[in-house]
């Protein structure tokens, strides 16, 4: 049985809800945040050295890096769905955005929440990290014009890699002059896999 090591609020969210969405049996191995320092606890290390969330366990395999984990499970489980057809024009789409995600639409939201504990020190950082964000939204908001997912008309492993950065953007209140991005984050978490994961996984505040 897969384990799924995994940390509060964090990206292992989308993990859990990948296999919710597969059907595929999973056991939970919980970890906190440090409450002061909201980092991973130092546990983790024993399980990869990198010593972050999630990581995932198949046997003997190891796979951390959730971009990773979620391309490995629809690969083995996916029975042709959540990947389009390689060679296809949607594949390269959906290899863009799975790289896009984490590539280039999470480093500003990190950066502004990073930034953002500085205070006056780090004002003058702030007019070039929000312009990113908005100018990669933006390019999301678009995106979404002709379909409610980010390819084609049915969800995809990209979709889950998506949300969380979504959820990023809309805990820092940068959401609001998007609302095919609200539209479709509603959609996302009223997807029962969604709930199930939120359940099972526990309390998940990232966003909502």
């Amino acid at each position: 049985m897969i384990k799924v090591h995994h940390l509060n609020d964090s990206r292992s969210q989308r993990v859990l809800w990948f296999l919710e969405e597969l059907g595929v049996d999973y056991e939970i191995v919980p970890y906190r945040r440090n409450a002061t320092t909201r980092l991973a606890p130092p546990e983790l290390k024993a399980v990869h050295p990198l010593g972050k969330s999630p990581v995932i366990q198949n046997g003997a395999l190891v796979v951390a890096e959730s971009g990773a984990i979620l391309e490995y499970l629809a690969r083995t489980y996916g029975k042709g769905r959540f990947i389009p057809p390689e060679g296809s024009a949607d594949f390269i789409s959906h290899l863009h955005w799975m790289h896009f995600a984490e590539g280039s639409a999470m480093l500003p939201l990190m950066l502004g929440l990073y930034v953002g504990r500085l205070g006056e020190a780090g004002a003058p950082l702030h007019p070039r990290i929000d312009s990113e964000i908005a100018n990669h939204l933006g390019y999301m908001e678009t995106a979404l014009a002709t379909s409610d997912y980010f390819i084609g008309h049915s969800i995809m492993a990209v979709d889950f890699q998506i949300t969380f950065v979504l959820e990023a953007a809309k805990s820092g209140r940068r959401l609001d002059p998007y609302p095919r991005l609200l539209a479709y984050l509603e959609r996302m978490h009223a997807r029962p896999a969604y709930q199930r994961a939120v359940e099972r996984g526990g309390p998940y505040t990232l966003g909502r």
